[in-house]
């Protein structure tokens, strides 16, 4: 993924377009797309700031984000509910429409795990700390040579 421009860089665009000279002259000046210069300006004029806006996603957003505790509460209910079956689930309650591998690493964002049994069947469960596991067992002892 490409890099955010220098703030130093920024501020003589700014200081360029500042003075006269046209955005796509600094932008040509400055070796950078006409493009940056007149959207650098247009957020200079707007907000006052230099710095890059945020990239990515924003967290905890997302399609699923407002269904948190259903989904949940579905999986706990029933730790051995198929993704298809929860993706259905939420159809008929709540008429959103997602797919089971988008549902797969929601449960996995909030902590869920999959163990598959013996059978091959499998349930969902909550993943714990291994620090918290082993608080009351003894550490082992080291192999004497």
């Amino acid at each position: 993924m490409a890099k955010s421009y220098s703030a130093d860089l920024r501020e003589r665009v700014i200081a360029c377009v500042d003075a006269g000279h046209s955005r796509r002259e600094a932008g040509r000046r400055f070796n950078v797309s006409p493009s940056f210069a007149v959207k650098l300006t247009a957020r200079w004029r707007q907000s006052g700031s230099l710095t890059p806006a945020r990239r990515g996603r924003p967290k905890g957003c997302g399609k699923l984000a407002a269904y948190r505790g259903f989904i949940i509460g579905c999986v706990e209910e029933r730790p051995d509910i198929t993704m298809p079956e929860l993706a259905a689930e939420l159809q008929v309650q709540h008429q959103v429409t997602v797919s089971p591998a988008t549902l797969s690493r929601f449960l996995c964002k909030a902590g869920f795990t999959y163990k598959k049994n013996a059978d091959g069947s499998g349930m969902r469960a909550r993943r714990y700390r291994r620090e918290a596991a082993n608080l009351g067992s003894q550490p082992p002892a080291a192999d004497a040579a």
